[in-house]
């Protein structure tokens, strides 16, 4: 009975140290810096650049000696006959065994030259593609973060409105019993502080939304458990810099603008391609094979004698005449490589478009702030002042309500301003490139 408990502990012990996670910790940077490597997309990104690297290998390979074997057995079941007058002679053997191994070496081909230049530019491409998403990703962590610390600081605004709230409304019930205060005033408080209630609950539920939505963007598990080391107010302070305003806008640094080059080289290369079609090819071949004939299977056997060969070749293969065919090869290729330049020039204009509005955005972000913070000063002075009026008679229900409302709107708006300084300020550096770039 002893041991089986001993053993009921030690396995629910067991389950209960690794069912619990540890809490994770982070701050901003921290949570960037693990998304990065843990976030699936970004996984997939860097997998997709491994297995670009693979391919440039692979192109490499195909223009390098391929050596191959191949073993042919034969049985004739029934051989073929000659007949010379009576005489009827059956052809061939019984058993026959060729073992060959064939070099082969291209000499020259156009298509494999434009291949490996290919092979470079996607190896660029998949870089690219994986610098963006590494930008999206900081971004979206950025947001993720900042809707977690919203989430947060709303409930301890609502928290403390509520403890006020309910503190004026058992002084005000209680004037009210005693005959010096109209009910109204009293159902005036219960409707503001319900309000708030109902605001309070519903912001608890987005927290909880938007932890597994920043788990998920971390590359977690939804429902670990998470904590976050910096606050709004100071990631706010932090994301203040007035200088990156006058940051040169320098539209080839940019990853849309890179994408878009990559592009219209990977058009030039089509017709490159398109191009070396009309060129001869040359290959060339040396080959050696064992023939073994048998009227029995012993082909094991050393009494038995194996002839050798060897064959050396050169193939030309000379494009003549395809109908037209290459030629509208060629400039359907020019067309799309002249849509790429096309393209190109719009993405540089584009970007100069969303970099200014980005740059005004952000500037924005900051003085609505700064503008916020002076609109909540203001709101709690007039708040408390209707407090004051209002408990010592001179004022009504009504205006403490509105004053009420004004503050918990106050809040709300600088809260969101706060936030919208740290995700402007990320735009912006998505857009200019400058957390790679730098």
């Amino acid at each position: 009975m002893r041991q089986t408990l001993i053993l009921f502990l030690s396995i629910h012990l067991f389950y209960n140290g690794f069912s619990q996670e540890t809490p994770q910790s982070f701050s901003l940077q921290e949570a960037i810096d693990y998304a990065l490597e843990n976030n699936r997309t970004a996984k997939n990104a860097a997998y997709d650049v491994d297995a670009a690297i693979k391919q440039k290998w692979e192109t490499i390979a195909t223009g390098l000696p391929q050596l191959s074997g191949q073993v042919d057995y034969q049985n004739a079941i029934k051989r073929n006959v000659f007949v010379f007058g009576d005489q009827i002679i059956e052809a061939g053997p019984k058993h026959s065994l060729v073992a060959t191994a064939t070099l082969n070496q291209k000499l020259f081909d156009g298509s494999y030259l434009v291949g490996l230049q290919s092979a470079k530019v996607f190896l660029e491409i998949s870089k690219n593609a994986k610098e963006k998403t590494d930008l999206e990703i900081r971004k979206a962590v950025i947001n993720a973060y900042g809707n977690v610390l919203l989430a947060e600081e709303s409930i301890n605004i609502f928290d403390r409105n509520i403890a006020v709230l309910e503190k004026n409304l058992d002084e005000t019930t209680k004037i009210y019993e005693n005959g010096l205060e109209e009910e109204e005033s009293v159902e005036q408080l219960q409707i503001t502080l319900s309000g708030v209630r109902s605001n309070l609950n519903n912001t608890t539920r987005l927290k909880d939304l938007a932890y597994q939505m920043l788990n998920i963007t971390l590359g977690i598990d939804v429902h670990s458990k998470t904590t976050l080391t910096d606050n709004l107010e100071s990631l706010t302070d932090q994301n203040t810099l007035l200088d990156l305003l006058t940051v040169e806008d320098n539209v080839q640094n940019t990853i849309d603008y890179k994408i878009s080059e990559n592009d219209k080289r990977s058009k030039e290369l089509l017709l490159k391609l398109e191009k070396s079609k009309a060129l001869p090819t040359l290959d060339a071949f040396i080959n050696g094979a064992y023939t073994a004939n048998r009227e029995a299977f012993n082909f094991t056997s050393s009494s038995e004698q194996w002839f050798g060969s060897s064959i050396f070749g050169v193939s030309m293969k000379i494009p003549i005449f395809s109908s037209g065919m290459r030629s509208a090869s060629t400039q359907r290729a020019a067309i799309n490589l002249e849509k790429a330049q096309n393209d190109l020039t719009e993405t540089a204009q584009k970007i100069q478009l969303e970099i200014a509005s980005s740059k005004s955005n952000y500037q924005f972000a900051i003085e609505d702030y700064e503008n916020k913070k002076e609109n909540l000063a203001l709101a709690e002075r007039i708040e408390q002042k209707n407090q004051t009026k209002f408990f010592e008679g001179i004022g009504s229900s009504f205006e403490l309500r509105q004053a009420q409302t004004q503050l918990y709107t106050a809040q709300q708006e600088l809260l969101q301003a706060m936030l919208d300084v740290i995700n402007s300020k990320a735009e912006l550096e998505t857009v200019l490139n400058s957390p790679i770039n730098n």
